[in-house]
């Protein structure tokens, strides 16, 4: 579980650290002036936005808040990407453009991977069964169901409105 924390408060330091590492790489290593202006104008702000982009996605799911840590799944792309970023800085001549093609396909991996989590975790958030006596039942992204006390308009001394179908439109005319 402490991986999976670490890993949640790393989301906006990498936003920084990553970009900055590519421009301290391009000096260590002596890339060139070319390398020089695609880090400054495209890799800087395709990582820094990528990887904010990344954060609040995986920061707007639900578990992830309750938890204050990612899911496994996270773990193991941010750690691809991170690392193939990591790699991206070094300016390899022989290897450059494979290890930058899969750096983006690993974004592009973990982006979309992302937004499925969230989706099936919001999902799941909104399949709740409630009852008469003011609990409701919520299935668990982890296969279990949780159960929460509602505040029910019967708790709180407020009506019940229940309102039953008889037929269509069509049918109570006729009736009449």
């Amino acid at each position: 579980m402490w991986i999976r924390r670490v890993f949640f408060s790393w989301l906006f330091p990498a936003a920084l650290a990553l970009p900055v590492w590519l421009l301290i790489g391009w000096g260590i290593f002596h890339a060139g002036g070319w390398a020089f202006l695609w880090t400054l104008f495209v890799a800087l702000p395709s990582v820094l936005i990528g990887e904010v982009v990344l954060a609040l996605l995986i920061r707007a799911r639900p578990t992830v808040r309750e938890q204050r840590a990612v899911s496994w799944r996270d773990v193991a792309g941010l750690t691809l990407w991170h690392g193939l970023t990591i790699a991206v800085g070094f300016f390899p001549q022989a290897v450059f453009g494979w290890i930058l093609a899969a750096a983006i396909v690993a974004f592009l991996v973990v982006f979309w991977s992302t937004l499925w989590q969230l989706w099936k975790d919001v999902a799941a958030r909104g399949r709740a069964v409630f009852t008469v006596d003011g609990r409701a039942a919520f299935p668990d992204p982890n296969g279990g169901i949780r159960e929460e006390t509602v505040q029910a308009g019967a708790r709180q001394g407020g009506e019940i409105i229940v309102i039953s179908e008889t037929g269509s439109a069509g049918d109570d005319r006729a009736a009449r």
